[in-house]
């Protein structure tokens, strides 16, 4: 059986091929009337009719897609970002294509090769770091580019971020309020600039609130490793250092103190209080359920999305970042310190 072809579309729906053509198309459709697109729409329904993409891209010289650029697909707080890129995208008669770099600059490089042969028309990235070659060299080849929850240094690319700053401070003044006076941090690299925004937030909570200020409650950390928690706080107890809570860079780092605690019969949140940020799923599920910092991370894919798609259509467009704002999620894992 033949399939239904645009013109079988506009006899049936009696109309001019033009006008169904701008019906179909998201980003044409609202230059018809409404009645028209609808019974465009229908007739389109009723024949089993389907656009052809690589044929509109051809006539338009556009693919009509973004690549999105993830350090790690396992990590889960990335699917509610991408649920939100998604969510603006469609509408829009985009797709995302989406890769995984596993944190390694070649293949980074590759996968992103891999995009632009494909013709994406603009980028979406989480793997920035504060000193990145190849951004540099994307954005001189005037690359349209959005970075979500990282920014550059010396790069003027748009980016979406949470309010890391805020989301520290809300948690050092929530294990001040409780009583605790020495407190762990387990810092992100200090090679993105979500690591150095929240380490230093910490610092600057500490000085504020009159906490004890000592080089070795600072434990730099891996930002994408639940072992690098783990390791970290392994290090501050085998040293002898003293602190009656914890800060974690992120939940993933959390986790890996949790571990610890488990591993080495330490109390959570009798012996320790733990923090987490981002809030990623199921830490609500977990024993005690994680105090953490709520991250708006859907409402940051739909936000870079936005972004990407004003940057193609207006490319003079000036770059602009949007900082969201975060909130404490206090749960079962923070408390009083032990007296004594």
């Amino acid at each position: 059986m033949q399939k239904p072809t645009l013109r079988d579309v506009a006899q049936a729906a009696g109309v001019h091929v033009a006008t169904a053509s701008r019906a179909l198309n998201p980003n044409t459709r609202s230059l018809v009337n409404a009645d028209t697109a609808r019974r465009v729409s229908r007739a389109a329904k009723s024949l089993g009719y389907r656009p052809n993409p690589i044929a509109r891209s051809l006539k338009t010289a556009k693919s009509l897609t973004v690549g999105v650029v993830l350090p790690d697909l396992t990590n889960p707080l990335f699917p509610p970002i991408v649920r939100g890129i998604d969510d603006l995208l469609g509408p829009a008669g985009y797709s995302a294509l989406i890769v995984n770099t596993d944190n390694d600059p070649a293949r980074e490089k590759a996968q992103i090769d891999s995009l632009r042969s494909r013709q994406v028309e603009g980028l979406i990235v989480a793997t920035a770091r504060l000193n990145h070659p190849l951004l540099t060299e994307l954005h001189q080849q005037d690359v349209k580019m959005v970075l979500v929850n990282r920014r550059t240094d010396h790069l003027d690319v748009s980016s979406v971020v949470p309010d890391d700053a805020a989301g520290i401070a809300q948690a050092v003044a929530h294990l001040a309020r409780l009583g605790h006076r020495r407190v762990l941090h387990l810092a992100g690299p200090a090679t993105t600039s979500t690591g150095i925004t929240r380490a230093r937030s910490f610092r600057n909570a500490v000085r504020e609130f009159d906490l004890v200020q000592d080089p070795a409650l600072i434990a730099p950390c891996d930002f994408w490793a639940e072992a690098e928690g783990a390791r970290a706080m392994r290090a501050a107890l085998d040293a002898g250092t003293e602190f009656t809570a914890v800060i974690a860079g992120n939940d993933l780092l959390a986790l890996g103190a949790y571990d610890v605690c488990g591993e080495r019969g330490i109390a959570c949140p009798d012996d320790i209080s733990i923090v987490g940020f981002n809030d990623m799923p199921f830490l609500d599920k977990l024993r005690p359920a994680l105090t953490t910092v709520a991250v708006p991370h859907q409402q940051i894919g739909v936000e870079a999305a936005r972004m990407l798609l004003e940057a193609i259509d207006g490319p003079a467009r000036p770059a602009r970042s949007v900082l969201l704002p975060v909130s404490l999620v206090v749960r079962a894992s923070t408390r009083k310190p032990a007296a004594g």
